[in-house]
């Protein structure tokens, strides 16, 4: 390891990360004052190292290791895009990723910060180009789609080997498109984003259609006409 990453393994090495069932994001234990979390995910988590910050370290979870390879075969596959971060390594607990700014979709709901229509043209652009790769786009929601500079990064690309259609990103366009303009640069509270998620996991189970969830959700909000 003679790389600039390798200067964080000492501290990344005293942090441990565990699954958490239904879907739930993964709970880290461990600490380091050198490591910032900068992103938590179901099967994974993401640290900044102060002495190497152009760099990201995706740790997996405790029995998720097996993924770190083939996510790294992804991005062997994607090559270079402006529209995803970089590999650079793939270690035996995590892989070495290059750090990207900007804020989350999610966040910006959160916070209030006008979403441009450019996020959604972007992300139609990346579809196209992981299908001409011959991969699949699926998992891309509000935690895994940065805004950066008025423009959308992809930051997890784990689940584009995976077959079958999550239409994760049909609905979340679609939302986009009808209702957005409810709620932009709205501040929107945490307990009603994390309701709207749980919700659209079990979706199958207690709604027919997404038109179905999508008036359940309205129903929750001050912003509907």
């Amino acid at each position: 390891m003679k790389n600039e990453w390798a200067k964080a393994h000492d501290a990344l090495s005293q942090i441990t990360v565990y699954s958490n069932p239904n879907n739930e994001p993964v709970t880290i234990s461990g600490h380091s004052d050198d490591l910032k979390c900068v992103g938590v995910g179901t099967d994974a988590a993401v640290f900044q190292y102060r002495f190497a910050p152009s760099y990201a370290f995706k740790i997996y979870a405790v029995g998720k290791t097996d993924k770190i390879k083939t996510e790294q075969n992804i991005y062997n596959r994607l090559g270079e895009s402006a529209y995803f971060p970089a590999c650079f390594a793939a270690e035996e607990q995590y892989l070495v990723l290059s750090y990207e700014g900007g804020i989350t979709l999610q966040d910006c709901l959160l916070q209030g910060i006008h979403i441009p229509e450019q996020i959604v043209w972007d992300v139609e652009a990346a579809r196209a180009y992981v299908r001409e790769k011959g991969l699949n786009p699926r998992d891309m929601h509000l935690k895994n789609i940065l805004l950066q500079n008025g423009r959308a990064k992809i930051i997890d690309v784990s689940e584009y080997i995976l077959s079958g259609n999550d239409y994760r990103w049909e609905h979340l366009k679609s939302a986009y498109e009808a209702y957005y303009h409810l709620i932009d640069e709205r501040s929107i509270p945490f307990w009603l984003l994390e309701t709207v998620r749980k919700w659209y996991n079990q979706r199958k189970k207690y709604f027919s259609s997404f038109d179905e969830f999508m008036k359940a959700v309205l129903k929750l909000t001050t912003f509907r006409k």
